[in-house]
């Protein structure tokens, strides 16, 4: 008998049976040490898996063959970091020169019948999607359809003065028809991705793009009282706003909370990313956090720099193994009962700088499967003892054969 408060805890249930056949022979199952009564609840009401699909294009199967070993392995969350400097794979009915222009090629695009049926794939399966249009940084991509919304476009030799990596270009934060495009795009994919939660990027943004904007400048020379700080807080402030007209939760990454003067209004989510203890520091702020810390859950890392001109480690080496994937703890150093309640949960993320669907098994399982482990059944045991990578070790053995 299996019982659930929701159609989604059936399909947990459902799992957790399958997890108890064993084959028997050459084509006999068996379930062992009957009868057995499980009760079982998630540890985080988040467990996610950042896939990025715009350095490199994945295919609609190859998504959902990542959706389908999520589900194998209780995961809810689909975090679709869609677009980014490098492409704009996904079809815009409102400016489809994006897309024309941003896409690989016609072969690499998503039409909106393919990510609505990501979308309902995702859904049988219990698992959300949520996008991500990351604004006002890492939009170079904007600026092949529209150069006049976008400041220090492709610096080069020197693009690292202007970005985290090439190519360069922001959003040009004095134009008031760079927020207008914004609404626009928000307006477009709030409607067509259906979750309650949409994620509007704002990290790694770089003040050196704007200082030497042109535009910027003048606009600066006329409104002496501004500067780019007051200039990016207000830029925010309207963007956030739409977001909340639209009846969205905003999610954006930690930069917006801790490196710039906005004030983000209590009910927007705060992935963390740049260090661990951004975790606690942001639920001791009164915001809620997803954990997704380069140090442990990025799990693209350990293959060296991806940069033709740099033979050497990338930034996040080195590799992240399942073992320190496993000894994470989203909740170290947050003591207050309070605070604990809302960290949201946790995320793995893979970047695609030199990941695409060939490799991406690879790069996911079964190091993802020791997130979920904790994300679902938290860090101790039913007596209370932190489970250890030794007693976790053949039961990940297990999970990884049952995958493939």
């Amino acid at each position: 008998t299996l019982e659930a408060k929701t159609p989604y805890g059936v399909i947990r249930g459902l799992e957790t049976f399958s997890q108890l056949v064993f084959a028997n022979g050459d084509d006999g199952k068996v379930i062992r040490n009957t009868p057995i009564h499980i009760e079982d609840a998630p540890a985080f009401a988040h467990r996610g898996v950042l896939l990025d699909t715009a350095r490199n294009y994945f295919s609609v199967d190859s998504i959902n063959r990542v959706l389908d070993a999520m589900s194998y392995n209780k995961l809810n969350v689909l975090h679709w970091h869609i677009v980014d400097a490098q492409s704009w794979p996904v079809e815009s009915k409102k400016h489809p020169e994006l897309q024309e222009k941003g896409s690989y090629g016609p072969d690499m695009r998503y039409s909106y019948g393919d990510v609505e049926g990501v979308i309902a794939y995702a859904k049988e399966r219990g698992i959300r999607v949520i996008p991500e249009f990351d604004v006002p940084g890492h939009t170079y991509v904007v600026g092949l359809a529209f150069p006049e919304l976008v400041s220090c476009m492709n610096k080069q030799p020197n693009w690292d003065d202007y970005a985290a990596e090439p190519p360069s270009g922001q959003l040009n934060i004095a134009k008031p028809e760079s927020i207008n495009f914004t609404k626009e795009i928000f307006d477009e994919y709030a409607e067509l991705f259906s979750d309650n939660v949409f994620h509007l990027g704002g990290d790694e943004v770089n003040r050196a793009c704007w200082t030497e904007d042109p535009d910027v400048k003048k606009y600066l020379e006329d409104n002496p009282k501004e500067d780019i700080e007051s200039l990016l807080v207000d830029w925010y402030e309207k963007v956030h706003e739409h977001l909340g007209d639209l009846g969205k939760t905003a999610m954006t990454w930690e930069e917006t909370l801790f490196h710039s003067n906005y004030t983000l209004p209590k009910g927007t989510i705060v992935q963390t990313w740049i260090d661990e203890q951004s975790i606690p520091n942001t639920v001791a702020k009164g915001y809620r956090s997803i954990a997704s810390p380069a140090s442990s859950y990025y799990l693209d890392c350990g293959h060296g720099a991806w940069l033709s001109n740099w033979d050497g480690d990338s930034w996040c080496d080195p590799f992240k193994t399942w073992m320190h994937v496993y000894n994470f703890d989203p909740l170290a150093n947050i003591t207050d009962a309070d605070e604990q309640k809302l960290v949201l949960g946790a995320e793995v993320a893979v970047w695609a700088e030199q990941t695409d669907e060939i490799v991406i098994d690879q790069r996911l399982w079964p190091r993802a499967s020791a997130m979920a482990e904790t994300a679902w059944s938290g860090k101790k045991d039913a007596e209370g003892q932190v489970r250890t990578t030794e007693q976790v070790a053949s039961r990940l053995q297990e999970q990884r054969f049952r995958m493939i």
